[in-house]
């Protein structure tokens, strides 16, 4: 194997939108798309179509630079891109010209084969944070890692790779920030100085461009938010997905499904969303029914409607090599499926036998596959589960041979769930019309955002999982996945009593909040673990109901923004080191004021970092001073979390799901600060899609510390709020008078506290 480099420029030209430079070995080409987004594509096909899954802008036109003897010059604005021609060689500086990442000088962009890997200088403070869906620590230095979706059950707090795909990270040093996405789905691999004497950082894929965007915004958040313009962000979910959700593989007949729901109502444990599993189906076709425990599919959700619940079915991507079955003769008749090199049909063994995989690369089989939603839909399912789309096989090693259509599996296997989770949004939204679908899909690529919600796959029933579950969640939310979650207990194994009052207490701000688990295990629900436990975990799904105001606004933060309702402290308080410190990297930001602190079942104390500034512990308003180190009470019933001084949280009385109203109180709770802070409360119907035709209500929610007042603007949209009247709760002011009221309504609003 020989190793060839990138070499010299030998032309420099431009066309409309790009600069294209050309070496003896390969063709570079630099597109400006934001004045803090600058793409570089070297390739060795120049001929070959550009196309990305995850990019949806188009770069700017009339791109402009300078050119010395020796060098090229592309300034923005907020971002200078240096190339150096001999060798060719590429650094990105600020707009003040500090450098913020750059080739290193030898090596370059070099090929070994069809493999392209680009190795970049490594600086002596600097650290990694991102890809997403990968164990290991919040600072990523020093570590290595590979993407490669998999089916990775019974995985551990160390396996590499996982189910999820998301080639993009955000570098941090000498007080600076910048982010860069790798846009390659092949086998791509991240080396962060793991065996580089700490000169070098490098990444690179088995196949395709060296094609990447490098982000230059100063701060976290905003190459969050310039990621997400790039790439996509939310919809606003359904109201009723933030809600408690119940699921087990599996519930095996529909009168066990509404026996399960039922009880949620008699033991007055909100709850809105049940899950069916794979034993819904016949023999596990999609898109078919038991008729044995299932027999009357819409008798069965209408009685859960009617106990104000929704569905959500499961979906794997395998069709049964069977005759006589609609989806396999079609997709045999119309060659929808993975080939071999020669045109036979690819088989492989999953949950139904002998099965082949839909080509969804390919429209018409996108559009097949979403059109035969109407057997779940016309029952009335509202809510789809993407699983095994890595996509899975028994024994896991599919082939290289495969293809879809004419790419092969090496090229595309990482972008197979995402496309395949399109497929099921598009194809529902279509059926449901103006109804929202609730998406969740395991295996996922840079942009899937747009489509689902994801959860982190297989865990198992141990602290260790737990911890590490929510660094999975914080790193999801630095890669635009907002609406993530995890296997509340686990899915493996049995948690204690003590895991599961722990682990339940943390769902309440997981942003997904479903309890999950495996056949075989022991049952779940709330009312397994004994009166005085179940008691507990009632009170803490109550406070996630109380919580959906601010929840349901802070999803809509994601939807315009893209920044996440979980976030790693790293985005709010990057400068702080203690946020890396492995002792507080688990801990979290649930919106813009609550910090969560993950504590083991095993402990009753926690020692917490709380950040610069002032912090109230949520559960009894006890002061503390931020930029230091706690130790705190952590009993099984309370979760030591913390809301930042100035913090706005509205919140509503309990109610049993989401599709009751309350008491048309919206409880507005505001903690004393020194600093003056805004939060902007957003409702609308959290069942269709009239939100995007202006039918909602926002208004801005203001403190201001130096008066002590707060105010509410005048509301914008065409919605009518469900609350009529507003009940202000203050926390750490001095005067006795703690609760005020006032109408709510969509004039302005002002309250001295």
């Amino acid at each position: 194997m020989q190793t060839q480099l990138l070499g010299n420029a030998k032309q420099v030209t431009t066309q409309n939108d790009h600069i294209i430079i050309q070496t003896a070995e390969a063709t570079a080409k630099i597109w400006v798309y934001a004045p803090a987004i600058i793409r570089v594509n070297i390739t060795q096909t120049p001929d070959k179509p550009d196309a990305s899954f995850a990019v949806i802008q188009q770069p700017e036109t009339g791109i402009k630079f300078t050119e010395a003897d020796n060098e090229l010059t592309i300034t923005t604005g907020q971002l200078i891109l240096k190339v150096n021609k001999t060798p060719l060689r590429f650094s990105f500086y600020t707009a003040e010209g500090k450098v913020l990442s750059e080739d290193d000088a030898r090596f370059g962009v070099n090929w070994q084969n069809e493999r392209v890997v680009n190795y970049r200088k490594l600086y002596a403070d600097e650290k990694f944070i991102g890809l997403g869906e990968k164990t290991g620590d919040l600072n990523r230095r020093g570590t290595h890692y590979v993407n490669w979706n998999t089916d990775a059950s019974k995985h551990t707090i160390y396996t590499d790779p996982l189910y999820k795909t998301f080639p993009f990270f955000i570098g941090l040093h000498s007080g600076l920030t910048y982010g860069l996405f790798f846009d390659n789905t092949h086998k791509s691999y991240f080396d962060f100085g793991a065996t580089t004497d700490d000169e070098m950082s490098w990444f690179g894929a088995d196949g395709g461009d060296m094609n990447y965007y490098f982000f230059g915004a100063q701060g976290v958040a905003d190459i969050i938010k310039d990621y997400t313009w790039l790439t996509g962000r939310m919809e606003m979910p359904p109201l009723w997905s933030i809600g408690y959700q119940q699921c087990r593989y599996s519930y095996m007949s529909a009168d066990e499904v509404l026996s399960i729901a039922q009880k949620f109502r008699e033991h007055n444990i909100p709850a809105d969303v049940i899950y069916c599993d794979i034993d819904y189906m016949d023999n596990y076709k999609i898109f078919t029914w038991n008729d044995e425990a299932f027999p009357d599919p819409k008798g069965m959700i209408d009685k859960l409607k009617a106990l104000d619940f929704r569905t959500v079915c499961i979906v794997d991507p395998g069709i049964k090599v069977e005759e006589g079955y609609k989806q396999y003769d079609e997709g045999v008749a119309k060659n929808y499926f993975a080939t071999y090199t020669n045109g036979d049909n690819y088989i492989a063994s999953v949950w139904p036998g002998r099965c082949h995989f839909p080509n969804f690369f390919d429209d018409e089989v996108k559009e097949w596959w979403g059109a035969a939603f109407t057997a779940l839909t016309e029952p009335g399912v509202e809510g789809f589960w993407n699983d095994m789309n890595e996509p899975a096989a028994w024994g896991q090693n599919i082939p290289y041979l495969v293809k879809f259509g004419d790419r092969y599996m090496a090229e595309v296997r990482n972008a197979y769930g995402m496309e395949m989770t399109k497929a099921t949004y598009n194809g529902t939204r279509q059926i449901l019309g103006n109804k929202r679908p609730f998406m969740l899909t395991r295996a996922a690529y840079c942009g899937t955002q747009r489509f689902s919600a994801v959860w982190t796959g297989d865990n198992t029933a141990t602290d260790e999982h737990m911890l590490y579950g929510q660094r999975l969640v914080n790193s999801l939310g630095l890669v635009g996945m907002s609406f993530t979650g995890v296997d509340i207990g686990g899915y493996t194994g049995n948690p204690t009593p003590e895991l599961m009052l722990r682990w339940n207490s943390l769902g309440v701000y997981i942003p997904m909040y479903r309890n999950h688990a495996e056949i075989g295990t022991a049952m779940r629900e709330p009312w397994e673990w004994g009166q005085e436990n179940m008691a507990i975990i009632r009170k803490d799904i109550e406070l996630r109901y109380r919580l959906l105001p601010y929840i349901y606004s802070g999803f809509y933060e994601s939807s315009q923004n893209g920044l996440p309702l979980s976030r790693t402290l790293a985005i709010d308080y990057t400068p702080d080191e203690n946020v890396f410190d492995v002792r507080y990297q688990n801990q979290f930001l649930f919106g813009n004021s609550l910090l969560v602190a993950p504590v083991e079942s095993t402990k009753l104390t926690a020692e917490v970092y709380l950040p610069e500034g002032e912090w109230y512990r949520f559960g009894n308003d006890k002061a503390y001073e931020g930029g230091m180190a706690h130790t705190v009470p952590a009993p099984l019933n309370d979760l030591p979390v913390f809301v930042k001084g100035g913090g706005i949280i509205p919140m509503q009385s309990v109610i049993q799901s989401t599709n009751e109203a309350g008491d048309g109180i919206l409880y507005l709770h505001i903690w004393k600060g020194i600093q003056d802070s805004t939060f902007i409360y957003y409702e609308d119907d959290g069942v269709t899609y009239d939100n995007e035709r202006g039918i909602f209500h926002k208004r801005e929610i203001s403190y201001h510390a130096e008066s002590n007042t707060v105010m509410l603007a005048v509301a914008e949209g065409s919605y009518t709020s469900k609350f009529n009247t507003l009940k202000l709760i203050s926390h750490g002011f001095d005067k006795s008078i703690k609760e005020k009221e006032a109408l709510y309504h969509s004039g302005v609003i002002e309250i001295s506290l």
